[in-house]
């Protein structure tokens, strides 16, 4: 089946490819990489380092893949969506009809913030629609837990397999479904303790303010700074768009914080809020700042109202 030019006809194609071994890896990456070569479309790579030059040695040395590294591509699913929009639009400017990519978001990110990379993998479906692309996500079963495998059925329209085999997905969730969706927030381990401030209907300068009086000395200032600008945004939605009480606990312990913000709201109506650019919705410019500046935001909805989970440091 010739697929360049359904590509750019039928917009972002996003497929999974389940692996368990380097054979199974490379024998769905390089013939879907060479078929882009061939074609004359832009061709890039984003895998742990390993990975990656097991990718290259396996094709031509004449390959003209580019290699991203998926530290400053995956440092947080807003900034990736932006930054590969970014490179996307450049390519199609300067006359690309096809762009392909192969790639995977880091395991340790997996390891301790798979909720918002979850909702990354859903919310490109439609961030990525405007190009003509065609991206397989990367996922190895042996290490990959059940729960982020069951999100990952649920996000990816097809399934890669070798041989050049591509499935329709038939457990894909439109994004708009999997994105509203109540999702589980497990505690994180800090959480299991006293948090060190309680805040009922906080004004967001208090807020802030609470925020620099538990920091911990061994998180870097910088870190702090982007912490208190998150929590203060996220205050100031609560109040404004959610519905009191408006509450605010703090943890704080050796090189990491920990905020939560919670009202009695139903929480934004955008569901691509935070993770697509501030203008597309109430309360999406808060969100937006957080995504972009802390360690991980988790979002959370049930019977009580909606959380925002803002956290700086350390991974857990």
């Amino acid at each position: 089946m010739s697929i360049d030019r359904e590509t750019a006809q039928r917009g972002y194609d996003h497929a999974v490819v389940h692996y368990r071994g380097d054979d199974d890896l490379l024998a769905v990456a390089v013939p879907f990489l060479e078929a882009g070569l061939a074609a004359g479309e832009p061709t890039l790579v984003s895998l742990e380092p390993e990975r990656a030059e097991l990718v290259r040695a396996a094709l031509p040395s004449s390959s003209r893949v580019e290699y991203l590294s998926t530290g400053d591509v995956y440092a947080r699913p807003a900034a990736a969506i932006k930054s590969y929009r970014e490179l996307m639009a450049g390519f199609v400017a300067g006359g690309a009809a096809g762009i392909r990519i192969f790639g995977e978001i880091p395991p340790a990110a997996i390891g301790t913030s798979w909720d918002w990379w979850a909702r990354y993998e859903a919310a490109v479906n439609h961030a990525y629609d405007e190009f003509p692309l065609r991206s397989m996500c990367a996922y190895d079963t042996r290490t990959t837990p059940r729960h982020v495998l069951d999100d990952v059925a649920r996000t990816h329209p097809f399934v890669a397999t070798p041989g050049g085999g591509h499935h329709t997905n038939t457990g894909y969730v439109d994004p708009l479904s999997f994105l509203t969706d109540r999702r589980p927030m497990p505690p994180l381990p800090i959480e299991l303790t006293a948090p060190r401030a309680e805040l009922a209907d906080p004004r967001p300068v208090e807020a802030r303010r609470a925020v620099l009086a538990t920091a911990p000395v061994d998180l870097p200032a910088a870190e702090v700074d982007d912490l208190v600008l998150a929590v203060s945004e996220i205050v100031d939605n609560a109040l404004r768009h959610g519905r009191p009480p408006v509450r605010v606990r703090i943890w704080a312990g050796p090189g990491q914080m920990v905020v939560s913000v919670h009202d009695a709201g139903a929480g934004p109506a955008d569901p691509f809020a935070g993770l697509l650019p501030a203008d597309r919705g109430i309360g999406g410019r808060g969100l937006w700042i957080a995504h972009q500046v802390c360690s991980e935001v988790t979002l959370h909805r049930d019977e009580t109202g909606f959380t925002a989970r803002l956290t700086a440091g350390r991974p857990w």
